[in-house]
């Protein structure tokens, strides 16, 4: 099928010259080896051209919705979302470790960009993959496992080594979580009680508007049935959207009311789409270490992201072996911006952004809106692996050619 392709947000409108909904792998597989030039996309959340091509885009939303339980592990198709997977891992008794915000993404999508919740404990998604089967440049199944090497390497692929048409990813006992709001916690709290402040719950997020010196809301999840106490910050009176004064219909149940896990750490809910695309995003995440220093450099900006920022969002992720993850080798911040949807105008601040924290070795999020990109360890090791099952470039594109 021809047709022009735009992601969730609408800020990009794809290149590929046919857009292909295979109903089976072995017609995938087919398709990738007589395509020269092939992507795979998934939900369509990311805002970078990630997943753009000029030649065939490939949808897995008509393959199968495999769910296959094994014991403390599952097999998941490559088009499965986590609003899907979830309940169904609940009802039998099991969990994924950690989230993310929107449960609206395909889990394929989120482990090859290193999407992640958020925990001092818990890694992004990705890392709770035990194997992956992919569909190689001549239309072959390889399936990589926990004892290859390679594997930490294919996880956050970028889609350069193939089309992930399933992930095998473990599991643990199915749990509780409560969700508290706080408001108004001071900034200057976080120099002297940032790790109390994060290590408050099983997982934490700040959302601060960046227009005054505030943490403007807290929201805690955790496993423990009492509420933390947050230095002086004051607990909301009732539900909250993080984006103040917008409709908290869309969010996760707060309050203390305990829930499935899969029901409260996101911070949305899967019937609801949260903002229809009005937004950009964009992500930096650096070494724990330098949070407090990389959260004054962005109050220091503050009068330069408050006219194009909806809200800004702070977590921590716990440390990796994954080559292409921010987290690789060290536990990590994340800095989370959602701006208004004017690429002219945020572009310039995103910009200021990256040299605000650079001194502090921050890395973008693959699939958000970025300018540079930080030096990877593992990066050689990536290409070498990328040459070795993508001779010919079949998955390459232009985003990948920047990055690599």
């Amino acid at each position: 099928m021809a047709a022009i392709v735009t992601n969730w947000a609408g800020n990009l409108a794809f290149h590929a010259s046919d857009v292909y909904r295979p109903a089976s792998v072995e017609e995938l597989r087919v398709l990738v080896a007589r395509s020269p030039s092939v992507r795979a996309i998934g939900s369509g959340h990311s805002f970078s051209d990630v997943v753009d091509t000029r030649g065939a885009l490939v949808s897995l939303d008509a393959l199968p919705r495999t769910v296959e339980l094994d014991g403390s592990t599952v097999r998941v198709g490559g088009a499965v979302r986590y609003a899907e997977l979830a309940p169904r891992l609940h009802q039998a008794g099991f969990a994924l470790r950690n989230l993310a915000s929107l449960p609206h993404i395909t889990v394929a999508g989120s482990v090859a960009t290193a999407t992640h919740g958020s925990g001092d404990g818990n890694g992004n998604l990705a890392t709770a993959v035990r194997a992956m089967e992919l569909v190689t440049a001549e239309g072959d199944l390889v399936t990589l496992t926990a004892d290859d090497p390679r594997l930490s390497g294919a996880v956050v692929g970028l889609g350069a080594l193939g089309v992930a048409v399933s992930l095998t990813l473990e599991l643990v006992p199915a749990f509780e979580v409560r969700q508290y709001v706080f408001e108004d916690l001071p900034l200057e709290v976080l120099d002297d009680h940032v790790d109390e402040v994060f290590g408050s719950g099983y997982s934490v997020s700040l959302f601060t508007g960046w227009r005054r010196p505030v943490v403007d809301q807290v929201w805690v999840k955790r496993v423990s049935d009492e509420a933390p106490d947050l230095f002086g910050a004051r607990p909301a009176d009732g539900p909250r959207h993080p984006i103040p004064g917008a409709s908290p219909e869309p969010c996760t149940e707060q309050l203390g009311v305990p829930g499935p896990w899969h029901e409260r750490l996101p911070h949305f809910r899967p019937e609801f789409t949260p903002s229809a695309g009005q937004e950009l995003q964009s992500e930096f995440l650096l070494p724990r270490r330098h949070t407090v220093a990389a959260l004054r450099a962005l109050h220091g900006i503050r009068a330069g992201l408050a006219p194009v920022l909806q809200i800004s969002e702070i977590r921590t992720v716990a440390a990796d072996d994954l080559w292409l993850s921010p987290a690789y080798g060290q536990d990590v911040a994340g800095f989370h911006f959602t701006w208004i949807k004017d690429v002219s105008r945020v572009l310039p601040v995103i910009e200021t952004v990256t040299r605000a924290l650079e001194p502090y070795e921050a890395r973008p999020h693959w699939g958000k809106l970025f300018t540079a990109v930080a030096p990877y360890t593992r990066m050689a090791d990536f290409r070498e692996l990328v040459g070795a099952f993508d001779p010919q470039g079949k998955f390459a594109n232009d985003f990948l050619r920047r990055v690599m």
